[in-house]
């Protein structure tokens, strides 16, 4: 039996360096146009600064109270821990250095100076569909902020993720370069949402399934986001957060401001609404909502048992109680002012996937939809996790998850005692 397993242990590691031969030089070149395309140009820097507003870029290359693009913020994942890296223009310590080329092959590629391969906790699966010309205005604009000298922290990856012919081999698997190619068929607005939600977005590094390694599946699907405890909902789904159904004017709302008439953005969304998506152009905005609405609608075949009576009266009971002044006894929500104040809960696909976790971490935690320019006062709602004990909570999202058209899976309390620990971010 030792032999065996010796033996592949071996065999495994003659395939991963047969992948990382054929991987490593895997790379993909396209030209700048010209020098002038990434020369420090008032034009070129503020294009660039709304492609890494749109990127978002800031929120995982800026540790909290730290300086901007100065890295250090850590990225928990399933293998261990990234440290997202200094890209001021920092000759010693961050991208100072680097030339408009090699910050392309970073962003095409995954591959940085010198050849060493980037972890894909950084989307360049996602990123290098981006445009040469769009690169070239990052690089621009990266070039000219602030330079802060702070050394980059190693990751700490657990062995053998930590290896450079491991990671060739699952590049071997999992990545292919390759810029947005437009569809003829499909119109210019189609196009412009499937390059931003598709690449620049990199919105499937959270809303796509991810395998055993963390390669995600091409679909816009729904996943968990690693170790932070939040579910992403399918975009593709109108059971989750699918938009099919959606008037293309509420989706802009909800990407611009983190509020919409069916629905608010809490959790990670609301960062990414907060720090990103409301500085979109609306015309962008609105070249998303066309493409996420063409999504193929995926199919639902779950069926819920009905919940209990007993749990059902307990948490009607605490709804009224709690919930009711806010949400409406019809869970139809409120406005003020004729603006979105508190979502409605009657058909909320965000509040019925058969995975309870956002519904049951809102309750236990509260929280705000983003301050944005168009909803700079948003309405929030307080945590009951101090109140209500791990069967209560159970009972009032399983009522609110049952009600006025809903029908959802029961919750179970340990499924609330699960989450009570576990911080927000």
């Amino acid at each position: 039996m030792k032999r065996i397993v010796l033996g592949s242990a071996v065999a495994a590691a003659l395939l991963a360096l047969a992948g990382a031969v054929i991987a490593w030089p895997r790379a993909e070149f396209i030209p700048a146009r010209s020098p002038q395309a990434w020369a420090a140009t008032p034009a070129n820097i503020a294009r660039g600064a709304y492609l890494a507003r749109a990127g978002d870029c800031m929120a995982c290359h800026t540790a909290r109270a730290g300086s901007p693009f100065a890295g250090g913020r850590a990225l928990d994942t399933p293998f261990g821990t990234v440290y997202a890296p200094n890209i001021t223009p920092d000759a010693q310590t961050g991208i100072g250095a680097w030339t408009a080329d090699d910050f392309w092959h970073a962003l095409h590629n995954g591959i940085a100076p010198g050849g060493r391969l980037l972890y894909p906790a950084f989307p360049y699966p996602n990123t290098t569909k981006i445009t040469r010309a769009d690169a070239d205005a990052l690089y621009a604009y990266l070039r000219s902020v602030a330079p802060v000298r702070q050394p980059n922290r190693p990751h700490a990856l657990r062995f053998p993720y930590d290896s450079q012919i491991v990671l060739a081999g699952w590049r071997l698997l999992y990545f292919k370069p390759g810029v947005y190619a437009p569809q003829p068929a499909k119109s210019a607005d189609w196009n412009r949402g499937a390059y931003l939600v598709e690449g620049l977005g990199h919105c499937g590094a959270c809303h796509s399934p991810r395998n055993g390694l963390g390669a995600t599946g091409a679909r816009l699907s729904g996943g968990h986001i690693p170790i932070v405890g939040w579910y992403a909902p399918a975009l593709d789904a109108d059971a989750e957060a699918g938009l099919g159904n959606w008037d293309a004017a509420h989706i802009v709302q909800l990407l611009r401001t983190g509020v919409a008439p069916r629905g608010a953005v809490f959790g990670p969304m609301a960062e990414v609404v907060g720090r990103s998506l409301q500085y979109l152009t609306a015309a962008d905005a609105g070249a998303m909502a066309v493409y996420l609405k063409s999504l193929p609608a995926a199919p639902s075949a779950r069926h819920a048992a009905a919940a209990p009576d007993d749990v059902m009266r307990a948490g009607r009971a605490l709804y009224e109680h709690h919930c009711a002044d806010c949400h409406g006894a019809d869970g139809r929500g409120t406005s003020v002012a004729g603006h979105p104040a508190y979502p409605p809960l009657a058909g909320n696909g965000a509040l019925t996937m058969d995975d309870p976790v956002n519904a049951i971490r809102i309750v236990l935690n509260g929280g705000f939809p983003p301050a944005t320019a168009g909803n700079p006062r948003p309405f929030g709602m307080p945590p009951y996790s101090p109140q209500l004990d791990d069967a209560q909570v159970a009972a009032v999202v399983t009522y609110v998850r049952n009600s006025w058209g809903n029908a959802a899976p029961a919750v179970a309390p340990p499924e609330v005692n699960r989450w009570r620990a576990v911080p927000l971010d």
